[in-house]
């Protein structure tokens, strides 16, 4: 990734530096868009945990069976889309805690002339750190698009019991 060549002048030792600043910028972006997906998964979990309470207090009457399960369904899935967004913003500062060390090792390294391997290594640590984060990232959206399409035939569930109980009523 980078020889001693890199380090002899001030542009080449600023042009190494470059790279992990880069990647640098899609740690922070990656952290910040990460961050917003778990803050949306908790706001959707604390309404989840309303509306079951809400049932269990017996203020909602119909359909309280189906409710209950669709909604603890929806509380497992949130909770695992939960660790995944875990794992990656973990995934995502350690990613940027290594390439900010290859930063600061290709400063050192061109003062001391010595450990010329660490930034190549920090380097490659820390763009897999963040290669990882990003898989999970990918996991994570394809289980929030199940669970959206789980939600939305629910919904379509529900509907279909109402038309049902109407169309009873109506009938009697």
């Amino acid at each position: 990734m980078f020889g001693m060549q890199e380090f002899s002048s001030p542009l080449g030792l600023l042009s190494a530096m470059i790279t992990p600043a880069i990647l640098i910028s899609a740690c922070g972006a990656l952290i910040f868009s990460t961050s917003t997906r778990l803050a949306r998964i908790v706001d959707r979990v604390r309404t989840l945990s309303h509306e079951l309470e809400e049932l269990f207090m017996g203020h909602v009457t119909d359909f309280t069976e189906e409710r209950r399960i669709e909604y603890e369904r929806q509380l497992a899935v949130h909770a695992r889309r939960g660790r995944l967004i875990q794992r990656s913003l973990t995934s995502f500062y350690v990613s940027l805690g290594l390439l900010t060390a290859a930063t600061v090792s290709i400063s050192i390294v061109a003062l001391v002339h010595r450990a010329m391997w660490l930034p190549s290594a920090l380097g490659v640590a820390g763009t897999l750190a963040l290669f990882y984060g990003s898989m999970l990232l990918l996991a994570e959206t394809r289980l929030a698009l199940v669970s959206v399409t789980s939600e939305m035939q629910f919904v379509l569930r529900l509907r279909d019991l109402y038309r049902e109980h109407s169309e009873n009523n109506n009938s009697r």
